[in-house]
């Protein structure tokens, strides 16, 4: 007795089916490694940028504390060594051909602080508006995650494609809302620094501050924030890549 072929299109068999759910299914995605950890598909530091924009943001506050300790508590000697470190991070970025925003602001910053200790007499006064963008940007990233429009969702959307598309997936709007709220404690924790040191009027340790509270912190910022943002998002969600519509949407 012969044996017909298999029939193209043929209908499978009970047989067939049972056999098909042996075999195993497709392998999960690595977002998550063996032990849970949520951070292993992205790194927050690797979506802002790595620490480059942190280490040239350091580079003005570490000069100019050097400068001021060595120079006797000089402020003018200060700043024009902070604007030379800053000149000297600026170059290679234009020559790289990239947007060093954080050096230029920095630069910026810087002489407009001057202008207001000069114009004031009191050395304290030009960390005055260091203090003030930072409780500033506490109040604005505050303001961004109650009212649903997270600065971290923001910068994360624009950087990696989904815009605001974020916005509509409930798990990664809780998610971003979550995460910056550690950026609002740096924040925090500079304005309290500095205006302890600032009211004391402890200028050297105002500066010392300010160098420390500059890369470090950032860096500690960006790690922490990146883990509750990821931690934040289920194994089962795809990831801040592909943001999943509103259900019912």
């Amino acid at each position: 007795m012969t044996v017909d072929a298999p029939r193209t299109g043929a209908v499978p068999t009970p047989d067939e089916d049972a056999s098909a759910e042996l075999v195993p299914p497709p392998a999960l995605d690595d977002r998550f490694d063996a032990d849970g950890d949520p951070t292993r598909e992205e790194s927050l530091a690797r979506v802002l940028g790595g620490s480059r924009a942190a280490i040239e943001g350091s580079v003005p506050p570490i000069a100019f504390l050097v400068a001021w300790l060595a120079s006797g508590g000089e402020l003018l000697t200060a700043v024009v060594w902070s604007l030379v470190a800053s000149a000297v991070v600026l170059v290679p970025a234009i020559v790289q051909r990239r947007r060093p925003k954080a050096v230029v602001i920095g630069m910026l910053m810087t002489v407009i602080a001057a202008m207001i200790a000069y114009y004031t007499g009191e050395a304290r006064n030009f960390f005055l508006i260091q203090l003030l963008s930072n409780a500033a940007s506490a109040l604005a990233w505050i303001v961004s995650i109650v009212i649903g429009w997270p600065f971290l969702g923001i910068i994360v959307g624009g950087l990696i494609g989904t815009k605001a598309r974020w916005r509509h997936d409930p798990v990664l709007l809780r998610a971003y809302r979550r995460a910056s709220w550690i950026w609002v404690l740096q924040y925090v924790i500079r304005v309290v620094v500095f205006s302890v040191l600032w009211w004391l009027d402890e200028t050297t340790w105002l500066a010392i501050m300010r160098a420390a509270l500059t890369y470090p912190l950032i860096i500690a910022c960006i790690a922490i924030s990146g883990w509750v943002l990821f931690a934040s998002i289920p194994k089962s969600h795809p990831g801040i890549r592909k943001p999943l519509p509103r259900p019912g949407g």
